[in-house]
């Protein structure tokens, strides 16, 4: 094929002899437009010109009409060229699409597959909204038609898939879903992989009308898996089935829950117990290229696995494989794996199983190369954090921080004060981590952080004085960072009393220590400082001689800062003439904070994007059941709730995240003073519009379906989504204590439109409102594109009961009304109190509760695997003890709790007996009460 390439003004071709530069081509295109005589080897050679001058970087504004000749050629090189050039310089708008359409129309017609992949390969690069109007009914008949070639059948998935992304619709797939899904089953695997890809991208958008495929793909996946190399020899690439196809399978299967199919549950838990087997085999290749695809594989399992979030065995071996990759030389995978790992961290199977690898990610944390990795493990160690590791994990953060690129440095900064604080049960070390942050990162320490101190300092009163201390034997550094400054100015202005009774921190020398600081700092910082003086008049009535004279000076009164000299004046005025009783009460301190949300979290995760904020639920269950809250006194307990309580308040809209993040316990109360000198005190705008909704039609609300898909899910387990939709995602994490509950629901907008006139209510029958009492606060009317908020709900068991409230979701999305309706997961289980007993004990008990009323006994098959460890896990995530060597028989499992409600306590036992040879199980319940008995038996029997 003749080519050509610039030399100073001209063109030359191949042999380097002159050519016509490209006004000459045009002069002869147009001598020779009327010539019938010229062959269409001349046409496609000089159309090729073109297009390389076109793709040396010069406009071609003529030549088109020539190019859309030769797609009425029967040679396939000339057409070739005609459909190259036209997808690489008609644009959308172009006048002869009409012409190209009809031309591409001919050749669909023709049943010449060569003719048919060059016209969809055309319709694909092109992909205007104009060809998808003229060939979007078109490609699926071809597509799913019993004659047409394999290679037809490919080019046609991924031509329907680019029009599926450029014009969602004008992509009909009704009529052709059941038929589309059916070639997963197909027997040539290109096509099964290009299906695959289209199937895909239409179950994101419509994920009920593609069902169907999950037991099609599960189904092929398994074939694949299952299969040696040689028996998929065209598609085995370096000792590795058809990578490709299975990377796409599973990804397929992450659009959807766990099937709720036992045998096709069990047939998809081989699978990916399959691909962690053969991940732990001695690798059948060297080369780069068999480790990629064999592990590309992997880590696509391994997300299905996190995604479906609800095989402890399987979260644990992915989490022990990742573990493995920690140490790899292979810079990739080591990011890839903290990546994953901070995604298992957050479930509460696998928790436990990701912090046996923290002495691993510290590691990396101190010796690795790359930043990228650096960040990932920081971000694991932030998501493998709780009460049990938190002080060591804060303490390596805090180390690392003075090493750290300076790119990471305030989101480290404010990852060590979120966990400083919603882990210090002893507020010493939480107040001495801050002033530590500070002072090896101050400028990295955001306004959010310090003001968050103060805020919980003022909270706090068994932390003032010890705040007090230390803040003034930091202040005495001969450098201090600015944020210290104002840190120390505020606590010593309200609590500097506290330590006034010692010598070396009098009234005077706090004073003095302060204001050697002023002249060092900015504007903002000498206002507060200010402020701290007038404090100092009404704690300490000794040295208001020598502060007024401080605000008296010229430097002061006459300041060019407006601010600072009005606070001078005003002050200085203050001190004059109000009594001290007056005094007093306009300068008295500050009352505790009300509930809000932490604005450090907030700033965490504006930073890190939506989605992207690791997951660190305190009350996170592990793959035992045990919750990891630290068995301490009740004066502990409520000072732990308090605190995060402070930390996390829930009145406010939340930023976007994937997945749901940090949860308050509690609520607390105070006073708005004017005194609140940082504005700390402000609280936001209730946000509820007080506007009627007169399109809406209350009417519907009765006959919406009640989704309660994954209702049962939640039996055994407190967190999770329990909706979702293309629209909306309503993510739960609960917590119980005794007959109380408190729900947190996360609703995410999925698309990039705001959804107006948000509301969201929970309704029961007349029955259940006299035995569950629920409150829901209210939720923000406006959710943003891709953001999240939250929702509080408060219950009270009040007696035993059966039913279970319903969640009421009503919105605009595009000017039409959404109205979704849920089954809320607040089951008799749920409160659940463990109580450990002695073998003795237990049969005492057990016989005591004999009467045939008392007893309900249930013989069912096994609708799982039967494991014992995923039952113990399951049993203890019911919300009883599991009692160890009670049962003479070791196979049984046996347990003992107290439902608490309002107005009672039931005790129960239970007694479960597998049997794994006939995959049948055994369960008995006693409680004093026929209901409870009969409705936990229901509930449990539903989960094995």
């Amino acid at each position: 094929m003749a080519a050509v390439y610039p030399s100073s003004n001209v063109y030359f071709q191949q042999d380097n002899a002159p050519c016509h530069k490209a006004h000459v081509i045009s002069s002869w295109f147009r001598r020779h437009d009327r010539d019938k005589a010229l062959d269409g080897y001349s046409k496609k050679k000089y159309v090729c010109k073109l297009l390389f001058i076109f793709l040396l970087g010069h406009d071609i504004d003529f030549g088109h009409m020539e190019a859309v000749n030769l797609l009425s050629s029967n040679k396939y090189t000339e057409k070739q060229i005609g459909y190259l050039f036209i997808s690489v310089l008609v644009n959308s708008n172009s006048d002869l699409i009409r012409l190209i359409n009809n031309a591409i129309k001919n050749d669909l017609a023709s049943r010449n597959p060569t003719f048919m992949n060059l016209a969809l390969h055309c319709i694909a690069n092109v992909g205007s909204r104009e060809m998808a109007e003229a060939f979007a009914s078109e490609i699926p008949r071809i597509l799913v038609a019993g004659d047409t070639m394999d290679s037809v059948k490919q080019s046609a998935a991924l031509c329907l898939l680019r029009l599926n992304r450029t014009s969602p619709d004008l992509v009909p797939m009704g009529e052709w879903t059941a038929r589309v899904v059916h070639l997963l089953n197909d027997q040539h695997l290109g096509v099964v992989t290009a299906a695959t890809s289209l199937i895909t991208t239409l179950a994101q958008k419509s994920p009920d009308d593609f069902k169907t495929s999950i037991a099609l793909a599960v189904a092929r996946l398994s074939r694949i898996v299952t299969s040696a190399s040689i028996d998929l020899q065209d598609y085995t690439y370096y000792f590795v089935a058809a990578p490709w196809l299975s990377v796409k399978l599973l990804r397929l299967l992450q659009c959807y829950p766990p099937p709720e199919d036992a045998a096709l549950r069990s047939r998809l838990t081989e699978c990916l117990e399959t691909i962690l087997n053969k991940a732990q085999e001695p690798p059948k290749s060297k080369k780069v290229q068999h480790s990629n695809a064999k592990n590309a594989v992997l880590f696509e399992a391994i997300s299905l696995i996190i995604h479906h979030d609800s095989e402890p065995t399987l979260l644990v071996r992915a989490c022990n494989q990742l573990g493995q990759f920690l140490q790899h030389r292979e810079t990739n995978l080591r990011y890839l794996a903290l990546e994953s790992m901070c995604t298992l961290a957050s479930s509460e199977f696998s928790h436990e199983a990701v912090k046996t690898h923290i002495e691993t990610v510290i590691n990396a944390l101190k010796t690795e190369r790359d930043v990228s990795v650096r960040q990932r493990a920081v971000d694991l160690l932030y998501a493998m954090c709780d009460r049990s590791n938190a002080k060591q994990i804060v303490a390596e953060m805090l180390s690392y921080l003075e090493t750290a690129d300076y790119s990471i440095r305030e989101e480290i900064v404010l990852k060590v004060a979120i966990l400083a604080e919603k882990y210090a049960v002893d507020y010493t070390w939480y107040v001495d981590t801050i002033l530590n942050l500070i002072r090896i990162a101050g400028d990295y320490v955001s306004e959010e952080v310090w003001y968050r101190v103060i805020q919980i300092v003022i909270n706090r009163d068994d932390v003032q004085g010890y705040a007090a201390k230390t803040v003034f034997e930091a202040l005495q550094a001969p450098a201090c960072h600015e944020n210290l400054v104002k840190v120390g100015g505020y606590i010593l202005g309200e609590f500097g009393n506290l330590i006034a009774g010692d010598s070396r921190s009098s009234p005077l020398v706090q004073f003095n220590l302060l204001h050697s600081k002023f002249h060092l700092c900015s504007v903002p910082t000498r206002a507060l400082l200010l402020s701290a003086y007038i404090k100092f008049i009404n704690l300490f009535p000794e040295v208001k001689a020598t502060i007024q004279d401080v605000l008296r000076s010229d430097s002061q009164l006459r300041n060019a800062d407006v601010e600072l000299q009005q606070r001078a004046v005003e002050y200085l005025r203050l001190s004059c003439i109000a009594s001290t009783d007056i005094l007093a009460t306009v300068l008295e301190e500050m009352p505790p904070f009300p509930e809000r949300e932490s604005s450090i979290l907030a700033k965490l995760k504006r930073k890190k994007g939506p989605g992207n904020l690791p997951d660190i639920n305190d009350a996170r269950r592990n793959v035992n059941g045990n919750t990891e809250h630290s068995e301490k006194t009740e004066a502990t307990n409520k000072s732990s709730l308090s605190l995060l309580a402070d930390l996390l308040p829930t009145n406010r809209p939340r930023p976007a995240s994937s997945s749901p993040i940090l949860l308050s316990a509690g609520t607390m109360g105070s006073n708005p003073s004017f005194t609140d000198l940082l504005n700390l005190n402000s609280t936001p705008s209730a946000g509820a519009s007080l506007l009627v909704d007169v399109f809406s039609d209350s009417s519907t609300l009765a006959s919406i379906d009640v989704s309660e898909e994954n209702f049962t899910r939640f039996v055994c387990k407190n967190n999770g989504v329990i909706y979702e939709n293309q629209l909306l995602q309503i993510g739960l994490k609960s917590e119980y204590r005794q007959n109380l509950g408190r729900m947190y629901v996360f609703y995410g907008n999925k698309t990039s439109t705001q959804f107006l006139s948000f509301s969201s209510s929970v309704t029961s029958h007349d029955t259940l409102k006299t035995q569950l009492n629920v409150h829901a606060k209210t939720v923000d009317p406006v959710i943003e594109g891709g953001a999240q908020v939250q929702q509080i709900l408060n219950i009270e068991c009040v007696t035993d009961f059966t039913d279970a409230p319903v969640l009421n979701i009503q919105f605009r999305y595009g000017g039409t009304l959404q109205n979704i309706a849920v089954k809320l997961p607040v089951m008799l289980n749920k409160f659940f109190q463990p109580t450990e007993m002695t073998s003795q004990d237990f049969f005492q008990r057990w016989k005591q509760l004999g009467a045939p009323q008392q007893e309900v006994q249930k013989i069912f098959k096994s609708k799982h695997p039967m494991d014992t460890d995923v039952t113990k896990a399951k049993i203890l995530g019911f919300g009883v003890a599991l009692l160890d060597r009670v049962d003479p028989n070791p196979e049984n499992f046996v347990g003992a709790g107290v439902i608490h409600s309002k107005n009672t306590q039931v005790g129960c036992l239970l007694r479960l007996e597998p049997n794994a040879q006939a995959q049948m199980y055994r369960l008995t319940l006693r409680t004093s009460r026929e209901s409870v008995s009969q409705r936990l038996c229901d509930l449990l029997s539903e989960q094995f």
